[in-house]
């Protein structure tokens, strides 16, 4: 297990390297909530093993879903899932003096993907996570289950929270605001289909957000009576390694290829290969419209462009694992950047990086960022970089794989389970 604080020693002569890319766990998630409603047994091939595809494993065996955990040969960190699914019935429930207590950890997609499906059943069920998930926001689609006749009792809107499943209600119809998460409207499309809703998406341009699009074509091309699903490989940590690449091309003229290259479309930070490795830099990138999680990538990365950079509609950072936000102006300023930050934008000026003690915030994408910075910068250290635990386990050791080394506190360097969160 990775030790508290690790340093990342640069490569020192960097060479043409090849990494190969865990699930993602945007569609291992959606993918597991539809193979616990299908009709049949569902083989989850690729799919991600962390700690937020596990919380939503965990989960759905206490709701007594049958779930088979099977080693992926190819990939350390994936894992091949085959699930029993239920024909849009849940069998376990609790009553309202005693409901079901299910734990979702700090998984967000858990927290808002169970719920409708919840509603699917007959009976009780308390969800709770870790206190950072207790502050993320759930109102929306809390609104949206009361407004199909669903009892969901939580005092503030957010978990904790008991959901009171009735069973489907078809023709019930409701509106759910994606401005603080586009995750409320797939939760609500994964199991709308069982329940007979009918949906209507507001807060954005439907079009315009690529995650709803993703759970749309996962529940058209899903095998509903059966059969085997592939899991694409994770685009958003493919940017650490496109960044990568993009840092060791500039200064050394060496190449990281990343295998399997999604491809479908299906996921908003594919566009980032375009955007940030392939066409010339440019000086401003939207959250809203050009990227998703690696627009975090690109920020840690605009120190080394040529001009300026605007990062700009960065409001849902802000309400994520962590005020994300004040994170990365924090933790590249202490790096030696210039980063000013007005309203929900960032702006990023060209300069030398050095290293420092990069705090993690608990957050997965922060320890992934400076990790990625720390191929080229010396003395980068990170606290509590095991947070990466959350979907991607093996992602320092795959760093050593480029020719890094990572060190613990007294300097040895570490290698084998030790890399791994």
């Amino acid at each position: 297990m990775l030790p508290d604080l690790i340093e990342i020693v640069p490569l020192k002569s960097p060479q043409d390297s090849t990494v190969i890319l865990p699930g993602s766990k945007s569609i291992t998630n959606r993918a597991l909530i539809l193979a616990a409603l299908a009709r049949g047994t569902v083989v989850l091939r690729g799919a991600l093993w962390s700690e937020d595809t596990q919380a939503m494993v965990e989960c759905l065996e206490r709701l007594g879903f049958a779930v088979q955990v099977s080693s992926d040969p190819a990939e350390p960190a994936n894992r091949t899932l085959t699930v029993q699914g239920h024909g849009g019935t849940i069998p376990n429930a609790g009553t309202p003096a005693q409901p079901l207590e299910l734990f979702v950890e700090n998984a967000g997609t858990a927290a808002r993907f169970l719920p409708p499906m919840l509603c699917l059943g007959h009976g009780s069920y308390r969800l709770s996570g870790i206190p950072r998930m207790h502050e993320r926001p759930q109102a929306a689609l809390v609104g949206a289950l009361r407004q199909l006749g669903y009892r969901i009792d939580t005092p503030n809107d957010r978990l904790p929270a008991v959901v009171h499943g009735t069973g489907p209600h078809p023709g019930a119809a409701c509106s759910v605001s994606v401005e603080e998460s586009s995750q409320f409207a797939s939760a609500l499309l994964l199991s709308g289909g069982i329940g007979g809703w009918q949906i209507t998406v507001t807060g954005g341009n439907e079009d315009e957000l690529p995650y709803v699009d993703m759970t749309r074509r996962l529940v058209e091309d899903f095998p509903w009576e059966g059969g085997t699903y592939d899991i694409e490989a994770d685009a958003s940590g493919a940017s650490y390694f496109w960044g990568a690449d993009w840092l060791l091309w500039n200064f050394f003229d060496s190449c990281i290829t990343v295998v399997p290259t999604p491809t479908s479309g299906m996921q908003a930070d594919q566009k980032f290969l375009d955007l940030m490795t392939q066409d010339a830099w440019k000086p401003s990138y939207s959250r809203r419209t050009d990227l998703a999680d690696s627009i975090m990538t690109a920020i840690v990365l605009a120190p080394f462009a040529a001009q300026p950079t605007q990062f700009t509609d960065l409001g849902r950072l802000r309400v994520q694992e962590c005020e994300r936000v004040v994170a990365l102006r924090t933790e590249l300023t202490k790096c030696g950047a210039r980063v000013e930050e007005s309203g929900d934008t960032l702006t990023v000026y060209p300069g030398t990086l050095h290293g420092a003690e990069i705090e993690t915030y608990n957050d997965h994408r922060v320890a992934m960022c400076f990790g990625m910075l720390g191929v080229l910068v010396p003395g980068m250290r990170l606290v509590k970089p095991g947070c990466v635990r959350k979907t991607f386990p093996n992602f320092f050791a795959k760093l050593t794989e480029l020719g890094a080394v990572i060190r613990d506190a007294d300097g040895a360097p570490l290698s084998g389970d030790d890399l791994l969160a």
